[in-house]
């Protein structure tokens, strides 16, 4: 069965986080680390994919920190998986070892389907403001 690492895990929550400020305002690295309790180093890795891929923009400077580079709404959480992910498909054809079968060929097809449709289907916006409407508490230090 097919795991979405702690990697992508982490990007879908970043970007939430991100989702809330918009493409207005950066947000500061460490700001981001403290709030998802994550190392600033682990949190570069992930960012810095996020950046190559043009998901996200940073600044360096006193009002420097990553922002979203479109709307939330525009995001998938397929196209942020797959960033870290790679091919979300349930079977990687190139790594040799995938048997093949005409009676399960059929259904393997159909279930990479549906699994990259749904993923594809759930906006970066929508998960937002899920998060949004049960938190109903801001952070205190």
């Amino acid at each position: 069965m097919y795991k979405i690492s702690t990697r992508g895990q982490y990007a879908l929550l970043i970007m939430e986080d991100l989702a809330e400020n918009g493409t207005e305002n950066f947000v500061p690295l460490r700001l981001l680390s403290h709030r998802r309790n994550l190392s600033v180093k682990y949190l570069e890795q992930i960012l810095s994919k996020l950046v190559g891929a043009g998901l996200v923009e940073g600044s360096r400077g006193i009002n420097g920190g990553y922002r979203l580079t479109r709307s939330s709404q525009t995001y998938t959480v397929g196209e942020i998986l797959r960033v870290m992910e790679g091919d979300l498909s349930p079977r990687n054809e190139n790594e040799g070892n995938t048997i093949k079968s005409p009676g399960t060929e059929d259904f393997w097809t159909k279930f990479g389907n549906t699994v990259n449709g749904f993923v594809d289907s759930v906006t970066l916006k929508s998960i937002a403001e899920k998060t949004q409407a049960f938190s109903g508490y801001e952070y205190c230090i």
